[in-house]
């Protein structure tokens, strides 16, 4: 059984968040992506405190698929050092979890 886990992401803007969020479903790194606007973030950053508007993504993936989403990400995002982080999903709605885990396997050609 494939180990489940949600992944967050900040995104500078709306439109990079869409497409960020459409392109690892699309590819079928996530099953699903949730996009929060309107996400205050404070942190540091080169030796300031700073505040920024952003867009969080929760994304729902396998751990498997954890590397080639995060290198994807990357690829995508405009940051430097963009926040990509993954929590183990420990329990949840069977009928859930097993359609997840159908989303994000290969199509057959």
């Amino acid at each position: 059984m494939k180990e489940l886990v949600v992944v967050y992401i900040t995104a500078p803007s709306a439109d990079e968040g869409a497409r960020i969020a459409r392109a690892l479903v699309e590819e079928r790194l996530a099953a699903c992506v949730n996009r929060i606007g309107g996400v205050s973030s404070i942190y540091r950053w080169q030796g300031k405190v700073e505040e920024s508007a952003e867009e969080l993504l929760i994304v729902k993936t396998s751990r498997e698929k954890f590397e080639a989403l995060r290198q994807r990400v990357g690829e995508l995002h405009s940051y430097s050092v963009p926040e990509i982080i993954a929590l183990p999903i420990i329990d949840g709605s069977e009928s859930y979890l097993d359609w997840l885990r159908t989303q994000i396997v290969p199509v057959a050609n």
